[in-house]
């Protein structure tokens, strides 16, 4: 009977040394298991709006325009013209919707003396900003 016991305890703490090897081996060998991953989205393109005025320096209340091209946009699409002023910027009453080529040309009259930075936004989309002159 005491050799059954000793055969038996010695026969568990090989099987447990062995399961903690098997085991250490098979966590390092093993790949990790896949992220779950929803249906694959469609890859983004990032929208864009080109601006540019027609002219540098104007007079004051003298018209001109301002010009430039949605890229990825609805054709249709609403831009409006803001200027900066202080540290804000104001959304002027100047605004038109895009052509079927994405394309738009506004006219405007400024009447704020000095340099203007103006910019274009349209469809969450935001334009570099430009200077005007105004005499």
């Amino acid at each position: 009977m005491e050799r059954f016991k000793r055969a038996s305890v010695a026969g568990f703490a090989t099987a447990a040394v062995l399961a903690v090897t098997v085991g250490a081996a098979l966590a390092v060998a093993a790949p990790p298991p896949p992220a779950p991953t929803a249906a694959k989205a469609p890859a983004t393109t990032r929208s864009a709006l080109t601006a540019r005025a027609t002219v540098s320096s104007v007079g004051a209340w003298q018209q001109f325009r301002v010009y430039g091209k949605a890229k990825h946009l609805r054709p249709g699409t609403q831009v409006t013209l803001q200027q900066k002023q202080g540290r804000h910027w104001v959304t002027l009453p100047a605004s038109m919707n895009t052509s079927r080529k994405s394309t738009y040309k506004m006219r405007v009259f400024l009447g704020l003396k000095g340099k203007n930075k103006l910019r274009i936004i349209g469809g969450g989309t935001v334009s570099d900003h430009f200077t005007v002159k105004v005499r």
